[in-house]
């Protein structure tokens, strides 16, 4: 798998039904290996309310630590 629970990730895309925008990151919840990989990710607005969303790994990418 491409990535692991608990792993910080940034979106590549819009997700407007959940005011998730290109660039927001988040952290990964689960990681699903079938019937395909998949990630649910959570991501937090700006009155820390979660929201999740279920991503593949080509809509996702891995946040560095610095």
């Amino acid at each position: 798998m491409k990535f692991s629970e608990l792993d910080v990730v940034r979106i590549k895309k819009d997700v407007p039904e959940k005011g998730i925008k290109k660039g927001d990151k988040g952290t990964i919840i689960v990681a699903f290996s079938k019937p395909h990989e998949a990630y649910e990710v959570e991501f937090w607005d700006n009155v820390y309310t979660p929201k999740q969303v279920v991503l593949l790994p080509d809509e996702i990418e891995k946040v560095e630590e610095t």
